[in-house]
Formats: structure tokens, sequence, C-alpha cells
């Protein structure tokens, strides 16, 4: 999608490495706020289940869990922080991994081929 901006950047001197670093620098930025907005949701949901479930049970007034019918009436919910770590780390991994092919793929471009089919 931006084969122009990326020829545009090389006709003006931008070497290849620079290229790759700044695909490289934005992933990994939108790995990071992704990662951490992810957990940060992941453990107050974790934290407050019970009362979350509770409070849309009584906004469509319905039971989800009757003690009736099982032997508990909530949702059990544990938070390991190991389990947190090891999700965010491997979330920054996995976005580090996702931007190397277009980052080198972007350095591949010829700016003249580019240039000259707009």
């Amino acid at each position: 999608e931006r084969q122009g901006d990326i020829a545009i950047l090389k006709t003006m001197g931008a070497s290849s490495q620079t290229i790759m670093l700044a695909f490289i620098a934005q992933g990994l930025v939108n790995g990071v706020v992704g990662s951490l907005l992810g957990a940060l949701c992941g453990v107050y949901l974790a934290l407050n289940l019970t009362d979350i479930i509770s409070s849309i049970e009584q906004l469509l007034g319905i039971t989800f869990l009757s003690g009736d019918v099982y032997f508990i009436n909530y949702l059990p919910s544990v938070l390991h922080l190991s389990d947190v770590y090891a999700t965010v780390i491997t979330a920054l991994i996995m976005s580090l991994l996702a931007t190397l092919y277009p980052a080198w793929r972007a350095t591949k471009i010829e700016p003249a081929q580019v240039l000259g089919q707009q």
C-alpha cells in the first residue's frame, strides 16, 4: 500500500536499513500498545468477573448459573501473574516477527518502477 511513499523516501536518500527500522519501530509500538491494553483489560476482567456477570444478569433479567441447578452460582476466576507475563511477552514477540517480512519487502522496492507506474 505504501510503495509510493517508500519509493519517495528512497529517492530522497533513505537507506534500506532506515526504512526497515521504521517499519519495525512502528510495528513494535503497535504491539506494545496492543499488548498492554489487552493485558490491562484482561486483568480487570479476571479480577471483576463475578461482579460483571452479576451486573449482566441483573440487566438482562436472567440467571446464567442458577444455584438450584449447579453447585456454584458464580464464575470463579484466578489470576496468575505468570500467565499475564507469558501472554504479553508472546504477543510482543509475535508483533516483532509480524513486522519483519513487510519491513524486508519494503527495502526491496525499486523507486524507478514504482514512481513510473503512478
